[in-house]
């Protein structure tokens, strides 16, 4: 059982910053690496990506120049800098791994962290 561990939520304050971590047990360093986020009564849906030789990132439209998503190969910790918060990226966001980039699907990708709280407010 693959365990991905979150780290970096908090509450913090409209346009603030945060940096989200993933810690990657060792065997799947190698594997593709996404971030997706739930709000309260909402569905899971994608943030970001990264595939598994690192070259390769993805985001979500309502991200893009905001969040950026990093790791290095082999991957021991993926990270998301996420700039510019907004309330409406308050969420549990959750980090999730497979052997390859599977998209924007949460029932796609097979193994996932228990998530981290991020709550911005006005």
């Amino acid at each position: 059982q693959v365990q991905l561990v979150e780290s970096g939520g908090g509450l913090v304050q409209v346009g603030a910053a945060l940096r989200l971590s993933c810690a990657i047990p060792a065997a799947y360093s190698e594997y593709a690496v996404g971030w997706f986020r739930q709000a309260p009564g909402k569905e899971r849906v994608f943030v970001a990506a990264i595939s598994w030789t690192g070259k390769d990132k993805y985001y979500a439209d309502f991200v893009k120049g905001r969040f950026i998503i990093s790791g290095d190969n082999p991957k021991t910790t993926v990270y998301l800098q996420m700039n510019d918060l907004q309330s409406e990226d308050t969420a549990v966001y959750y980090c999730t791994a497979d052997e390859y980039y599977t998209g924007h699907y949460s029932s796609n990708w097979d193994y996932w962290g228990r998530g981290t709280q991020v709550t911005v407010r006005r």
